[in-house]
């Protein structure tokens, strides 16, 4: 083996990630949400109108993870989509009322989950976690994969 577990960086980021998505599913369920229709909400809800492509790149999905996601939001009549009135091959997306319901129930026991987790840490420590985890992702998106 070329590196043992317990040494694996990954592994710890993996565990809390999925205890993280499990905290977060948990508290959205109530809503009647997944996560990734919750992030999608999440975003609907600041950016009214976004395109498909761009919510994708938002909530970093695949464009065709994303069209799941829509579609399922649609048929539970939580968000409408329209064609832009100047370029008709784009749908714009929008929450319904009922999707503002769900988002706004979903939002405040996510955010409970975040600011639970938040409240582990001084402000410095979370400016350094953040850090930490920038330094991660720079690592891990700069440096060339053989």
């Amino acid at each position: 083996m070329g590196m043992p577990l317990d040494e694996r960086l990954g592994a710890d980021i993996k565990r809390v990630e999925h205890e993280l998505m499990g905290a977060k599913q948990a508290a959205v369920r109530p809503a009647g949400l997944t996560v990734a229709q919750y992030s999608a909400l999440l975003v609907l809800a600041g950016q009214p109108g976004i395109s498909a492509a761009e919510l994708a790149r938002r909530c970093r999905v695949t464009p065709q993870t994303m069209t799941t996601i829509l579609r399922n939001l649609e048929a539970a009549e939580l968000i409408m989509r329209e064609p832009h009135e100047l370029h008709r091959n784009v749908l714009e997306t929008r929450l319904t009322d009922a999707g503002r319901q769900a988002f706004e129930l979903a939002d405040q026991r996510a955010s409970a989950v975040e600011r639970s987790l938040a409240a582990e840490f001084t402000e410095r420590e979370r400016d350094q976690l953040r850090a930490l985890l920038g330094r991660c992702s720079k690592v891990l998106t700069t440096q060339p994969r053989d």
